[in-house]
């Protein structure tokens, strides 16, 4: 039988044929398509992930350009954007809020990436979704992408938005542990400033961690 040549064959290579078939099989669940969340879309539907339905009711603005990929198209629906690129997506334009968490189906879902800022809903979808769920702390004010790191959401250090969503967690009453991204740089501005350079590395984290989770 003769190889397959196609946009997959590398990533064939790496995982093997029932690694990929495992991939092409998948569905995966992204929460937020922002700096962060976009780069990660990008990388799993470059990967073979069987389905990646995302969620994000923002559209683009001239201030996302210097972050967000795809977003040359001011004024359009970020979600649009991905989906008229890849036909692994889907894509629904909706605000992700703790009432629109508590009434989704997340049983289809093999992961469940978090990648928005708002902290009610981070911690929503942290119990709806326990098992299932990686996600991303704060990607904002930061510029040395050597200090992203993966870690228990109970062992982050020097990330505040990472102290208050542990904090929230608890008061939830929270008990499991899942993988978080995260960066141990102090935060370098009061606004919030970003880098792609850092915000890309959360995503593409955040990729590979969906990635392992789908192989393991």
């Amino acid at each position: 039988m003769s190889e397959i040549i196609d946009r997959f064959t590398r990533i064939r290579w790496l995982v093997g044929g029932d690694g990929f078939e495992k991939l092409q099989k998948a569905k995966v669940l992204v929460c937020g398509v922002g700096g962060v969340g976009g780069v990660c879309v990008d990388a799993l539907a470059r990967s073979g992930i069987g389905e990646i339905v995302i969620i994000d009711k923002d559209t683009f603005d001239i201030t996302n350009q210097n972050r967000q990929i795809y977003s040359e198209a001011v004024g359009a629906v970020k979600v649009d954007e991905f989906a008229k690129i890849y036909p692994n997506i889907k894509a629904l334009k909706e605000l992700i809020t703790p009432k629109f968490i508590e009434n989704f189906d997340f049983s289809k879902f093999d992961v469940v990436v978090d990648a928005i800022d708002d902290m009610a809903a981070k911690i929503a979808l942290a119990n709806a979704a326990p098992k299932k769920i990686i996600a991303s702390m704060g990607g904002a004010k930061r510029i040395d992408a050597s200090q992203v790191k993966v870690a228990s959401v109970w062992q982050t250090y020097n990330d505040p938005l990472a102290r208050k969503y542990r904090s929230e967690l608890k008061r939830s009453g929270f008990q499991g542990d899942f993988e978080v991204v995260f960066s141990t740089e102090l935060p370098q501005c009061k606004e919030l400033g970003s880098f792609m350079g850092v915000t890309a590395v959360f995503g593409l984290n955040l990729a590979s961690l969906t990635v392992k989770k789908i192989l393991a």
